[in-house]
């Protein structure tokens, strides 16, 4: 993470303010932690829709995860590719909407 270059995007790569990436890496480690959960579940026996409701959480976290993750990319990556005069991202960015709405 280079914090002097951050929201810069280019050649596949997004620099991250130091806040966002904690914030992201803070996310993923509680989604961790549900998964950990989870099998802990399984091992224990325990009841079959108490571990659905466990999964249910982890998606919507996950869910979370990613419209912030897009968000920020809309406000940097497209953004900046679009002052720029390139539309390339704005594509790929629809691509991604149709396969995360699968």
């Amino acid at each position: 993470m280079a914090e002097n270059k951050a929201h810069v995007c280019s050649d596949r790569v997004k620099h991250r303010t130091e806040k966002e990436y904690k914030d992201l890496m803070n996310r993923l480690s509680r989604i961790e932690g549900q998964v950990r959960g989870v099998a802990k579940m399984v091992e224990d026996e325990r009841y079959c829709i108490d571990i659905l409701n466990q999964v249910g959480a982890i998606n919507s976290a996950l869910n979370a995860f990613s419209r912030e993750l897009l968000t920020e990319h809309i406000r940097t990556c497209v953004v900046n590719d679009i002052k720029e005069g390139d539309g390339s991202k704005v594509d790929e960015l629809c691509d991604t909407i149709k396969r995360l709405m699968k």
